[in-house]
């Protein structure tokens, strides 16, 4: 039965969305996005050029084109109502409702919630509305802290005092942030990242990943959107053992729960961010979404069917039996402009080069006249697989090594030895 699909976002991971919901010949595509995303567009019945928080806008888009489901990609729409407008004409959503969504969209609530339901993980924390207040607080403190607005940033509004900035810089970072902020205790160890399906009762783990968001290699240079991720073959991390992963996704079924009874159902994909210290799993933060390149890992191996996924988590009716991943190793790489992240250079173009095997997956590129241009972000992705890291890591570093133009990359991405490096500084840790 033919069915019509909305993805709402215009990056990287709505291109993995749009070629994930394509994979079934009966799904009619259809896209919103702030710019026109030569991937996207490709696999679009129809699509329209908008502000991805334009809700009316949206709307009128979805009712005349007959929208069945919805995908919501970024956060931004999700804190603007989108999904609950959507849901008020009948389309169903994967994606929570603006209420839900406070989990990524306000870090105070996230942490409260947290503290109110005693859900393990959570790091010492103040949350701080006047910025003097919480100048002093810096001033007094000589341990390495995070100052993080409690607002969307892009994942580039965390500032850590003692490796990013210094205790001045950090008084002069509070004192710039308008309105609330939570300072909390600097976490030691390894990140990774928990995503899942939840339809509102179930939550289906998908693969574990580990991004980048380093501009440079050996993880160094300013935070970004994420310079690129890798996930294993078996779906695990070798420097997270049995135990810790069993109580990261505690962490994340207890949150579901915990929204619950605040009368907000959690139907999406939660998407856990965790640091792996010496006494097990703590929260980073939550985001309402897929992430971003996360989502590209993940979705280049799913073996069952998106569409059916997003018709079930709308439905509340998702099995384990409805998620199915590869056990293939994954690596992406994204592209990104020369000067990224903090002085982005647009306007140059790129040329690829077809004499790879990687999933390429659009980012923020402007295509004119059969070629492409940077933008002021991200440009586009490799995503290797292969039945080891090594072989997704060769897979990705040949298509990317094979772009010409003023971008750059990580190269480090998805060795064996930044793995390596992992493991060991978990034993140390532990």
């Amino acid at each position: 039965m033919t069915m019509n699909y909305l993805v709402v976002g215009g990056g990287g991971r709505e291109h993995a969305l749009a070629r994930a919901l394509s994979c079934n010949p009966e799904s009619v595509l259809h896209a919103v996005m702030s710019h026109a995303n030569p991937g996207i567009t490709a696999l679009c019945h129809d699509f329209l050029i908008a502000s991805e928080t334009d809700t009316e806008a949206i709307v009128r888009y979805a009712k005349s084109h007959q929208i069945d489901y919805a995908v919501i990609g970024p956060e931004a729409p999700l804190h603007a109502g989108v999904t609950d407008a959507l849901l008020e004409i009948g389309v169903g959503c994967l994606g929570p409702t603006r209420a839900a969504a406070q989990i990524e969209t306000d870090k105070a609530f996230c942490r409260r919630l947290m503290k109110e339901h005693h859900i393990e993980g959570l790091p010492a924390y103040r949350i701080f509305s006047d910025s003097e207040d919480a100048v002093d607080f810096i001033r007094s403190h000589d341990e390495d802290i995070v100052i993080k607005p409690i607002g969307l940033t892009g994942g580039k509004g965390v500032k850590v005092v003692g490796e990013q900035v210094d205790r001045e810089g950090a008084i002069e970072y509070a004192r710039s942030i308008q309105g609330e902020m939570i300072i909390e205790e600097r976490l030691i160890g390894e990140e990774f990242t928990l995503m899942a399906f939840v339809d509102g009762n179930s939550l289906i783990p998908m693969p574990l990943v580990q991004d980048h968001k380093r501009a440079f290699e050996g993880d160094t240079g300013p935070n970004t959107g994420g310079m690129g991720s890798y996930s294993m073959p078996d779906h695990r991390l070798p420097f997270v053992l049995d135990a810790e992963y069993a109580a990261a996704l505690r962490i994340m079924q207890d949150i579901v729960q915990a929204l619950d009874t605040t009368g907000s159902p959690y139907r999406g994909i939660l998407y856990g961010q965790f640091m792996n210290t010496a006494t097990g799993p703590k929260v980073i933060e939550f985001n309402a979404r897929f992430g971003d390149p996360e989502a590209m890992n993940v979705l280049s191996i799913l073996s069952s069917d998106f569409s059916e996924i997003a018709i079930r988590v709308a439905e509340g009716t998702l099995r384990q039996s409805d998620v199915v991943f590869e056990k293939k190793a994954t690596v992406c790489k994204y592209i990104v402009p020369a000067g990224y992240p903090e002085k982005p250079e647009s306007g140059d173009k790129i040329e690829l080069a077809d004499d790879h095997d990687a999933l390429l997956y659009y980012a923020n590129v402007e295509e004119k006249d059969g070629s492409l241009f940077t933008r002021t972000s991200r440009s586009l992705a490799f995503v290797g697989v292969g039945d080891t890291l090594a072989d997704a890591e060769r897979s990705a570093e040949n298509a990317a090594s094979l772009i010409r133009g003023n971008v750059r990359y990580r190269t480090d991405i998805g060795k064996e030895a930044v793995l390596f490096d992992r493991i060991h500084h978990m034993k140390e840790l532990r």
